[in-house]
Order: C-alpha cells, then sequence, then structure tokens
C-alpha cells in the first residue's frame, strides 16, 4: 500500500474542503469540548480508556485492530455529555405536564436520572422512591403475569444482556428482544440458513487491499463514520468501490477522514462505481447480476460444486426472470446490472457489505438471501480480503442477539426447541420455556389487545423507533405496568397510562465496577473497563437491575439468577456460548478475543447440517407503484440511533423536514426546492419541504423517526418480523 499522496483519488483541490458542503470535524471537536464544560476530565479518560458506546467498529480509547492510527469519531464526541452529564432535578418530574410535548433532545439535555421513580395511575408525575419499594412493586405486578422486555442496542454490553435474558426466562417466558430485531433480523435468519452463521464473515483488514468492495444499502459516512478511515487506506490500496442504493449518498461520494492528512486536506473519492435501485428494487438488480455472472461463466465452479448446494435450483430461476421484469422492479438497466457483474466476475476478491437499506422490508431475507448468492457463486467467502458483512450500526447489537436476549432464540443463537430448552434448564436450575416469545413488535400489538399486563424497556424509544407512534403510545398507555431502565429520560417514560410507570436508574458502561464487554461488527469481543469520575445518584448496572427483579418476583430460584459481578457473568457466558471461547479472561483495557479468528469457514466447510453452503431460490416481490406514487424510505440524518443531534444533516444540507426528491421529479411536479409539500399513505400524512438530490426518480426520502407517521405497523417480514420502514405515498402541493 502507497503512504504517498495521491492525487487521483482527491476529492477536490481545495484545502480542507473550504466553501464545500461537508461536516466540519474540527467544529465537532470544539462542541464536545464545550458540551462537558465541568466534566473535562472525566471525558477524556472515557475517550482514552473506554471502548467506544457508539458505532460497532469497537475502537477501545481512540484505537482499534485494523491499523495504528488514532480514530475519534463524531457519533462518539455526541454522546459523551450522555456518560458524563449531573443528575437531573427530580422535582421536574413531580408534574410532567411541563414536560409534555418537548423533543427528546431537551429531555436527555436535563440530566441524568439519579433515582427510582414512580408514577401511579392518575397521577399527575412521579415520586421518589427506594429500590427496595420501587423492586418490590414490580415484583408483585410481574409475578404470573403476561410481559414482555425489550433492550435496546445504546452501549448495552453483553453483561447485561445476558444477565436480563437469563431474568426474563427466570419469570418463565421467552418475551425478550433487542434493537436487533429492527436492524439486522433479517440477516440474522437468512445467514443461518445460508451459510449457519449469524455474523459477518471477514475482518476490516479484508477491506484493505481487496479488488472490490460493495455496499449496498449501506452509508457508513453516516452510520459507521470510524469506517471511512479504512475506505481511505483501501483505496489508497487499489481498492474499488462500488455503491448499490437508490440515493447517491453525499458522504460516500466525498469524505475528508480529519484525523489523516492527506484525506483532511484534499478529501477521498470513495465511490468508484454507483449503481441507482428504486427502493425496494434491490432483488431485482442482483438477480439481474447473478443472471450475468452465470451467462458469462463468471461462477467458481469448483467452489459452488464442492462447498455448496442448490445452485441449479437457483440458476434456474433467475433464467426463468426476464430482463424486462428484473429492471422494472430494480429500476435499473440489463447493462448497468452486466457492469456490476462484470466487477465481480474480473474481482479476485470481494467484500459484500450492506445494512438497513436491505433489511428494513417486508421481504428484507430475501434481499439477504440475494446477497449471499452472489458471493457464493464467486466463491468470495472463508479466504483473504473476501466476505459477507451485514455491518452492524451500534456497539451493542451483535453481542445482543449472541447473548439471548432474542424472542427466537437463546444464547449462543440456537433455536427455541424443546431440546434446547431442556439443555438451558439443565445449566440454570429452573425451568426454561421452549416456545418462542413475542418480538418487539409482537409486544406492542398485544399490548394494543389488552393481551400484554407488563412492558419492561431497557433504554429504547418505542414512540420513535417503530412505524405508527399514534399506535405505539395507545399501546404503552393500556399496560399495567410499564418499568423503564434508563440513564435519561425519553418521551415514552411520560405516556400517560391505566398503569404503573416505575423510572429505574442505570449505570453507563464505563460506571461499571469489573467493567464489561461488547461485540463489535467483526466478531470481535472487546472489554472496556471501569472509568475513574463522578458517579449519579443510585443509579445501578442493568445486570443487576434485571437480575434482582426475578429474584424478588422468584425468591424461591434467587440464587440461580443473582450474580457477584461482572467478572462471574463472563464466566458464565463462556460456560454457555461455547464460541464466546475466552471472554472470561478479559479483564484490562485492550483485552479482546475475536472469535471465528480473521474469517469464519476458512477450514473449507459452513455451519449448515452437511456443512455446504446453500444457495437460495429468491423470486422477485410483488410490487406495484401505480402512476402518480412515489416509494419512500426513512433515513438517518444527523443523528445516533433515534437520538437526533442536529436540525441539519451536514453531508447534504436536509433539514428535518427534509422531502428528498430527484430533480426530474421536481422539474415534473413544478416543485423548488423549500417547497412545501404533504405526502399521504392512506389516511396517513406527512409535511415537509422539497430538496433536490442525486435520487432515483419515482423514490424519496424523509427522515427517520419523524417519518414514521407515514409507516404501517401491519407490515412485517415472514421470518424475522422486522417492521417495513418504507412506503407507497402520493405527493400534494401546499
Amino acid at each position: 500500500m502507497s503512504r504517498r499522496p495521491d492525487p487521483r483519488n482527491w476529492a477536490s483541490w481545495r484545502p480542507f474542503g473550504l466553501g464545500l458542503r461537508k461536516p466540519n470535524n474540527y467544529l465537532e471537536l470544539w462542541k464536545a469540548f464545550r458540551s462537558v464544560k465541568g466534566n473535562r476530565r472525566y471525558a477524556w479518560r472515557i475517550l482514552n480508556q473506554g471502548t467506544c458506546d457508539g458505532c460497532a467498529l469497537g475502537t477501545h480509547g481512540m484505537r482499534d485492530w485494523t491499523m495504528d492510527e488514532i480514530h475519534l469519531c463524531n457519533i462518539r464526541l455526541r454522546l459523551l455529555p450522555l456518560n458524563t452529564m449531573p443528575a437531573l432535578d427530580v422535582s421536574l418530574l413531580g408534574d410532567v405536564s411541563g414536560l409534555a410535548g418537548r423533543k427528546s433532545a431537551e429531555l436527555r439535555e436535563l440530566g441524568r436520572l439519579p433515582y427510582p421513580m414512580l408514577r401511579r395511575a392518575g397521577e399527575p408525575g412521579f415520586t421518589r422512591v427506594s429500590w427496595d419499594e420501587a423492586l418490590r412493586l414490580a415484583a408483585d405486578r410481574l409475578r404470573g403475569a403476561r410481559s414482555g422486555t425489550y433492550l435496546t442496542s445504546r452501549g448495552v454490553p453483553n453483561e447485561n444482556y445476558y444477565a436480563a435474558q437469563k431474568a426474563v426466562r427466570a419469570l418463565g417466558t421467552n418475551n425478550v428482544d433487542n434493537a436487533a430485531r429492527i436492524c439486522h433480523s433479517p440477516s440474522t435468519v437468512a445467514l443461518k440458513q445460508t451459510i449457519g452463521a449469524a455474523a459477518t464473515t471477514c475482518s476490516y483488514t479484508d477491506w484493505i487491499g481487496s479488488d472490490l468492495i460493495v455496499f449496498i444499502g449501506s452509508n457508513p459516512s453516516n452510520n459507521q463514520p470510524v469506517a471511512m478511515k479504512y475506505l481511505y487506506h483501501a483505496k489508497k490500496a487499489g481498492t474499488r468501490i462500488a455503491m448499490v442504493n437508490a440515493y447517491r449518498e453525499p458522504g460516500m461520494d466525498k469524505y475528508w477522514v480529519p484525523s489523516n492528512a492527506e484525506s483532511a486536506l484534499f478529501g477521498t473519492k470513495i465511490t468508484d462505481e454507483f449503481f441507482g435501485v428504486n427502493v425496494g428494487g434491490d432483488i431485482g438488480f442482483l438477480n439481474g447480476v447473478l443472471k450475468h455472472l452465470i451467462e458469462n461463466d463468471w461462477v467458481d465452479e469448483t467452489f459452488v460444486a464442492e462447498r455448496t448446494s442448490g445452485f441449479e435450483e437457483a440458476r434456474k430461476a433467475v433464467e426463468g426472470q426476464t430482463w424486462a421484469e428484473l429492471e422494472a422492479l430494480s429500476g435499473a438497466t440489463k447493462d448497468q446490472m452486466f457492469r456490476l457483474a462484470k466487477l465481480l466476475g474480473e474481482a479476485r476478491s470481494a467484500v459484500l457489505v450492506w445494512s438497513m437499506g436491505i433489511t428494513q422490508h417486508s421481504y428484507g431475507e430475501d434481499n439477504v438471501r440475494a446477497i449471499v448468492n452472489l458471493a457464493l457463486a464467486r466463491g468470495f467467502l472463508g479466504r483473504d480480503k473476501c466476505g459477507l458483512m451485514p455491518i452492524r450500526g451500534h456497539s451493542g447489537v451483535q453481542g445482543g442477539a449472541e447473548m439471548g436476549a432474542y424472542a427466537t432464540g437463546y444464547p449462543g443463537g440456537l433455536p427455541i426447541t424443546s431440546a434446547n430448552a431442556a439443555k438451558f434448564t439443565d445449566l440454570w436450575g429452573f425451568p426454561v420455556p421452549d416456545s418462542p416469545g413475542l418480538t418487539a413488535t409482537d409486544m406492542i400489538d398485544a399490548a394494543h389487545r389488552g393481551e400484554l399486563d407488563a412492558l419492561v424497556s431497557s433504554g429504547g424509544n418505542f414512540l420513535e423507533v417503530l412505524p405508527d407512534p399514534a399506535y405505539c403510545r395507545e399501546a404503552l398507555s393500556r399496560l399495567g405496568l410499564r418499568v423503564h431502565i434508563d440513564i435519561v429520560l425519553s418521551s415514552q417514560m411520560l405516556v400517560p397510562g391505566e398503569g404503573d410507570v416505575l423510572l429505574l436508574p442505570a449505570q453507563t458502561r464505563y460506571e461499571m465496577v469489573g467493567g464489561v464487554t461488547e461485540t463489535s461488527t467483526e466478531r470481535r469481543i472487546i472489554f472496556s473497563p471501569e472509568v475513574e469520575g463522578p458517579r449519579v445518584g443510585e443509579a445501578w448496572p442493568e445486570w443487576k437491575i434485571f437480575s434482582e427483579l426475578a429474584a424478588r418476583t422468584r425468591p424461591e430460584i434467587a440464587d440461580h439468577v443473582r450474580f457477584t459481578g461482572t467478572p462471574q457473568i463472563r464466566a458464565e457466558i463462556e460456560q454457555v456460548v461455547p464460541f464466546y471461547q475466552g471472554i472470561s479472561g478479559l479483564r484490562k483495557f485492550g483485552d479482546n478475543v475475536q472469535y471465528g479468528g480473521r474469517h469464519l469457514f476458512s477450514d473449507g466447510r459452513f455451519q449448515t447440517p452437511d456443512g455446504l453452503a446453500v444457495f437460495s431460490v429468491v423470486e422477485p416481490p410483488a410490487l406495484e407503484r401505480p402512476d402518480g406514487t412515489f416509494m419512500v424510505a426513512t433515513r438517518r440524518g444527523k443523528q445516533f440511533n433515534s437520538m437526533v443531534h442536529e436540525r441539519l444533516d451536514g453531508f447534504n444540507g436536509a433539514a428535518r423536514e427534509a422531502v428528498l426528491m430527484s430533480p426530474y421529479d421536481a422539474d415534473r411536479l413544478g416543485l423548488a426546492d423549500g417547497a412545501p409539500v404533504e405526502l399521504r399513505a392512506g389516511e396517513r400524512s406527512y409535511q415537509g419541504k422539497v430538496l433536490r438530490a442525486p435520487l432515483m426518480p419515482g423514490n424519496l426520502q424523509i427522515h427517520w423517526p419523524e417519518g414514521n407517521v407515514l409507516l404501517d405497523e401491519a407490515r412485517r417480514s415472514p421470518q424475522a418480523r422486522i417492521p417495513d420502514y418504507n412506503a407507497l405515498v402520493t405527493v400534494r402541493p401546499l
């Protein structure tokens, strides 16, 4: 890899991109410095001694395992105030009518939750209670109740996930789910079926020097900004980068890496080849690419014959799909599909990367299967510079599912069966249920129907995450008990209801005695130590909260659910999840272990019953878009998960109310930039302002969570039960 400056990759000759629209990373540093006034030494220790609780790349301090350089992203800087802020004034919660209507960002800025707080049905607000009183009340209401538990990925470490799911199962239910359900559950389903492992098959080091990286429905410039440094080095090593998306993301076109002198000064051209597809048209495009690979003899016949099954069925399926059908669905031409097929066919190595643009559809599982088919056809698995990578957005997602905080899986990803239930019954010393539980969306449905008595929510905010916030609000209001465990206030905590509401204050990962671990996108289990600094009120670690809830609810098995600390939890994880071997030995800053090694399947066998990877027959979805309608997708802007940090996205200048529209469509409808419009999906409506953007005609994008009002809460994928975060709409000028 050349270390000399290479003007061919420069985004602009303007020093630091002056005058161009792009995020000001150095201004972000200044904002972060100002935001932690009074706690700057503690903030500095978190940055230097902690494992990042932002995206799932897993930097320890400001370094990682891909390259020996400084890494620091805007997401992590924006999370610093949450990790260092003082306690809120609990008297503000005495009557919450004054807080109604406040945005979540305003609620967070009030400060950390310091004490357990209780609001009984009909009362105007919350009063402080002791931990003993809070746990006794919760236990009395959870005993024998129909309950559900949801955990977000907001910095939640493996230890919290493991203790939580064990506690829930001690209560006699598998109704436990986490944020992986609404981001990568289709990846879990499809990867388990096709290759036997629901994780990325390679490492970030495989990006650098690979012949080709293909991003499909993924935008790391917004969601995993540290990864952009890897792409800078990949470009220096000669890697070509292709993108398949409905929108030509500005940050994936050109990016200024602030911690690299050459890129900070002149920027870096990231995407070499862009392939525009309709929202929901990925299967049409990917199947067309597979069809070209087969027709042009670009299939790795040896790999297919020796290491896969089902190829003939997949070949016949795409042969029977006409080019006209695939073009109409994808919005791309046969020639454009050929272009990507040629890139893949001539590449000796490639990594295929995808994210929520692929998964958050009612056919998300098939979207992933279509990607896997391409990797199998070319043999891009089990060797250097190759792999499948469902890139994770948040630091807790990968570990959350693997720890068993999942309605459809036990720890280690084991399916919920009678045999596996018996195994965990023996391990844990109490009966474990053997039928699948309610997923996150199913819990809300059950609450709406009056068929759920209690909900325990660790972090998260259903009002800003799931489709149709009004439906979610109504569901929350019908519960007899809600227990919200978090470090700050959220709008869902303030929803009045027919039952009682408990707020339980949690610790951040940096406050937990004994340290904790997270699992990164590349399967790396990383230790994050306790960081010296101020502590807030009576906040408890979440592993202890869940363990005590179970112990108080079922005192006869209390000894089986309580832990002495996080080292004991890690020891049990190692016993229960064999591929987490080594987690119990992680004790100090920088300790880590990558399960499966750099590559999964390097021995030539897949984790399927016969050791062969499986091709899938993927039929194009029956998508119809009547004349005059648009397919709208929800996108992230200047935010982390549902936590909105700024009104304007630094990459494209989009305000929160922006309706991204192609210039072709805007001209056709006579709409100038800033023109107010109403989007309608049946009885649902959303008002915003037009912003012209390099988007495929016939498609729109709006911000999430603001645009969730357009989404149909009933539209979900068949197996993963992920919500569909897209809608068919009409546009009316206002």
